[in-house]
């Protein structure tokens, strides 16, 4: 059986833009003390943008997480594994983890970031073959997960007898990343699960539509599949969220800069294209834990099983034990459900 997100349950994000990997492995077990029941790390060879500074591997992370906690759940969001990262190379990182911590894991995927792939030598394309490769990608993982000899034509990936020796005794999920309805298509027939974003879940719901819609008819319950969002928070006010928004600037343009490779240029456009205030809009902003409890389940009501809250703040501990103390007891209460 697959294991899946608790349904009504509250991530952590760990950003490795935002800081080094030591630290956000000492904020997962922070966040697992507290009460979370899942962390995911952003997975980037870059960051988005220069002033960022940080960009952390992934997979690493995840591993030594896992030896120091005992029950979060963890996984990435989100793996492209189609330019940078061959899909043989990550069926054989999430075989391990998987098999290090079994029931604990999954792997999030996505068609990626220019920012990520062609400075690492993967090369880029247009949206229709990132979109094939990852069909082609997350075909030949699964068949690599089963531990039998693998041999493909390609067209992106030809292999030729491959196999993972030391294959998952447990199935790891795969939850595809969409905030369209193209992708959001692919999740639903081929994913497990959909992770996606708290603009995109509230405020398009074609996008939303998409996903049930291919997968029930790849013969799932789509109200039973998975459905992650990210949910950026500030515990402050919103002049503490203006100073933070900076960083985050590309957010709210980020299908405009999906095909700009560095992150100079990144930083830059944003600045021009965006503003602080524009990227709070979408954020829980707030002192009072009723705000942010609000927001999640506004989430959870559109459609979320999981909401991930990625704190934009430099204080991570102070939000981590704010929710610990304050938001995830409220959401737990009986009366709540």
């Amino acid at each position: 059986m697959l294991v899946s997100p608790q349904r009504g349950g509250v991530g952590f994000v760990l950003s490795h833009e935002q800081f080094p990997p030591g630290e956000l492995i000492e904020y997962a077990v922070a966040a697992e003390a507290a009460g979370f029941g899942a962390v995911w790390a952003s997975d980037h060879f870059h960051p988005w943008q220069d002033d960022q500074g940080h960009a952390g591997q992934a997979w690493l992370t995840l591993a030594a997480i896992g030896q120091r906690t005992r029950r979060l759940t963890m996984g990435t969001a989100v793996t492209c594994p189609i330019y940078r990262y061959s899909p043989a190379i990550v069926a054989q990182a999430f075989a391990t983890l998987g098999l290090l911590y079994p029931g604990r894991v999954f792997l999030g995927v996505g068609t990626g970031e220019a920012v990520n792939e062609t400075p690492a030598g993967g090369g880029w394309g247009p949206y229709p073959e990132r979109l094939a490769r990852l069909r082609e990608a997350i075909t030949l993982i699964r068949r690599l997960w089963t531990g039998d000899w693998v041999t493909s034509a390609g067209p992106a990936f030809p292999l030729a007898n491959a196999r993972i020796y030391d294959a998952p005794t447990e199935p790891v999920p795969v939850y595809v990343a969409a905030s369209g309805p193209k992708s959001a298509a692919l999740a639903g027939e081929l994913g497990d699960g959909w992770i996606t974003d708290a603009t995109t879940l509230t405020g398009r719901p074609e996008t939303g539509a998409a996903f049930r819609a291919a997968a029930a008819a790849a013969g799932k319950h789509p109200g039973e599949l998975p459905v992650l969002a990210e949910l950026y928070a500030v515990v402050g006010d919103e002049a503490e969220a203006l100073a933070v928004a900076p960083l985050w600037q590309f957010g709210p343009v980020m299908g405009d800069l999906i095909s700009e490779p560095d992150p100079r240029q990144v930083q830059r456009r944003a600045a021009e294209l965006s503003s602080p205030e524009r990227t709070v809009r979408s954020w829980a902003i707030g002192r009072d834990p009723a705000v942010h409890v609000r927001r999640i389940e506004e989430l959870f009501a559109a459609g979320a099983t999981q909401v991930y809250v990625h704190s934009a703040q430099p204080d991570q501990r102070r939000v981590i034990e704010f929710y610990g103390r304050e938001v995830l007891p409220a959401l737990a209460r009986p009366d709540r459900s």
